[in-house]
């Protein structure tokens, strides 16, 4: 059989990063013997994580599309036509098998010139509401798997197939340490911990809402393990203490998820699937800042669920101390809203996905 290869663009955010470094190990583990090709934007975190996975990435020179008025626009025909012209000269030398794009601008002219080189393409898309790129994408696409049902108002509907959304493979791990969880973190395991997650660049509103509560949690006996993000660090690190943990990142989340009693968290798709894995009790604070308002959507369809809680944004300073102290005080809303979460859950979704794949790679060699 002629030697597998893969070429996986997905970046800008964790929330596209992940779940194309899930499907990549997926693969590697069934074809060890296959090589594998990232590509990402040239400026984006993409070219530190997917390096730091054990994976070679290749950067384009691209962005995407500022939302306000800004001379950056003005770049964005540029940039399409390098990426385009790099993204063939990528194709011709590594020859893939299949092409596979998790969203980001990045993925948007690798794909699209896969497609006009006949390579076959699959998409991911996390969100229930698609971004620009796969919706860009769909019409060449071979397969396009998606998160939540209902997305043939955007997609071709012979084209999806519902997998849900793939997680780190850490995540799936139930047989982590809450005790080395402490450990590594430095924190007490007798005391109840709350976990605050904004994203991996960091929220803005999430960061200021637990700075002014640090007295607050000293009062009630929490200790905080805080991620407020690389955009945040230099900024809120003075307010770290013995009970109030603040990184920038965390690498082991299986460990941070181990350790926390309940989690505060933005409502990404990316994270909602994590989290309903965790099955740990969970307050969203949705982004309102992103296309269509997905995150709040994605929140919402948990909260009908009774699976997790949520207050909006602009809500925070009126709610948040009641429903904190609910979340962590009240057993029953505890038990219940675990094990309704956990029931949301898609632990199959990577190796559904890697089927779908090897359905196309078989098409192909057909």
């Amino acid at each position: 059989m002629k030697q597998l290869s893969f070429v996986i663009s997905g970046g800008g955010t964790g929330g596209h990063i992940y779940p194309a470094i899930a499907i990549a190990d997926a693969l590697k583990e069934k074809y060890p013997e296959a090589r594998f090709l990232f590509v990402g934007a040239s400026d984006r975190m993409e070219m530190q994580k997917i390096p730091k996975a054990g994976y070679k990435i290749e950067g384009l020179w691209i962005s995407g599309i500022q939302r306000k008025l800004s001379l950056k626009n003005l770049l964005l025909p540029f940039k399409l036509v390098s990426s385009l012209y790099k993204s063939f000269r990528i194709i011709k030398k590594q020859k893939p098998t299949i092409a596979i794009g998790t969203g980001g601008y990045a993925s948007a002219a690798l794909l699209k010139m896969a497609g006009w080189m006949q390579v076959p393409t699959l998409i991911q898309e996390q969100n229930s509401f698609p971004g620009i790129t796969n919706k860009w994408l769909a019409g060449n696409a071979k397969k396009i798997c998606v998160a939540y049902p209902d997305l043939e108002r955007f997609f071709p509907a012979e084209k999806l197939v519902q997998t849900g959304n793939p997680v780190r493979k850490d995540i799936l791990n139930e047989g982590v340490s809450s005790a080395e969880a402490f450990t590594h973190f430095e924190l007490d395991k007798g005391i109840k911990t709350i976990l605050v997650l904004g994203g991996s660049l960091g929220a803005k509103a999430i960061n200021e809402l637990v700075a002014s509560r640090i007295d607050f949690f000293k009062e009630n006996k929490v200790q905080v393990l805080w991620q407020c993000g690389q955009l945040y660090y230099e900024r809120f690190k003075h307010l770290g203490t013995d009970t109030v943990k603040i990184v920038a990142y965390i690498d082991r989340m299986d460990l941070a998820y181990a350790m926390a009693n309940c989690i505060i968290s933005r409502a990404g798709a990316s994270s909602v699937s994590e989290l309903a894995i965790v099955g740990k009790p969970v307050l969203f604070i949705p982004s309102p800042y992103v296309a269509e308002d997905h995150q709040t959507k994605n929140a919402e369809a948990i909260v009908e669920a009774k699976a997790a809680c949520m207050i909006k944004q602009s809500e925070l300073d009126i709610k948040f101390d009641t429903q904190i102290e609910a979340l962590l005080n009240d057993e029953l809303l505890i038990k219940n809203l675990s094990s309704n979460l956990k029931k949301l859950a898609k632990p199959k979704a990577t190796a559904d996905i890697v089927n779908e794949i090897e359905k196309l790679i078989k098409y192909k060699g057909d």
